[in-house]
């Protein structure tokens, strides 16, 4: 498989705009994987994420395996602690939580994963991952022990960003949280965009194609949808391609 991360850069510099489908390994059951990555692939869909904020040792590894039957989309982790980490995944984002001062989700944890990751054929993709009040606290929030970041305080939302991409960061990842009421706004997206030079990830509190289209206008290069389609796979309907 291609590098992961150089499609994103290419499809961020030619604006082909990506969606990724996020599945938490602790909500999906494995004789529901076919029939949800049957519906993905029939979808706009360009990536597959897997992860969640608490999950059990090696549930993820059977979900990532159950996922890879039936598609061709790559498989990214998106782990929410080094227990989920498998090499039968394509790739990982490496989330460094930049906008919380916890030391363990800085690099701490990452410290742990090191040594499991050096082992693997996994394509490793340093990602700051920022999160922002989506109006509803979040497991992220909770777990971390970190606050999100108010919406109100634009300026330092775009710091915190540029301040990743100068750290070496691949990719910027604002986040409103799973759950979350409020999606992150339109104008911290544009804001944010403005001054990257590294393609960003949105996800949080998008449920609606609409917001998928307003997030894209204003400048995300990827769109990740978790909660709708656990709430509604019909969503999916007015995704196809």
């Amino acid at each position: 498989m291609n590098s992961i991360y150089h499609n994103i850069k290419s499809a961020a510099k030619s604006k082909k705009k990506l969606l990724a489908v996020l599945i938490d390994p602790d909500k999906m059951k494995l004789e529901k994987v076919s029939d949800f990555i049957n519906k993905a692939n029939l979808s706009i869909a360009t990536h597959i994420f897997v992860g969640g904020s608490t999950v059990e040792e090696f549930t993820t590894e059977k979900v990532v395996i159950e996922i890879k039957k039936y598609t061709k989309l790559p498989v990214v982790l998106f782990p929410g602690d080094v227990t989920q980490l498998t090499e039968k995944a394509d790739g990982l984002l490496f989330l460094s939580l930049i906008s919380g001062r916890n030391p363990e989700y800085l690099v701490g944890k990452h410290v742990d994963a090191a040594s499991k990751l050096w082992r693997t054929q996994l394509e490793v993709i340093p990602t700051g991952y920022l999160l922002i009040d989506g109006k509803n606290e979040t497991a992220v929030a909770r777990i971390s022990n970190t606050s999100p970041m108010a919406t109100e305080h634009i300026q330092q939302i775009i710091n915190t960003a540029k301040a990743g991409e100068f750290l070496g960061m691949k990719l910027i990842y604002l986040e409103a949280g799973s759950g979350a009421k409020q999606a992150v706004d339109t104008k911290i997206i544009s804001e944010v965009k403005k001054r990257l030079n590294i393609p960003l990830i949105v996800g949080g509190g998008i449920r609606t194609k609409q917001q998928i289209e307003n997030a894209y206008k204003s400048g995300a290069d990827m769109v990740v949808i978790g909660t709708a389609f656990e709430e509604n796979e019909h969503f999916f309907e007015e995704l196809k391609k």
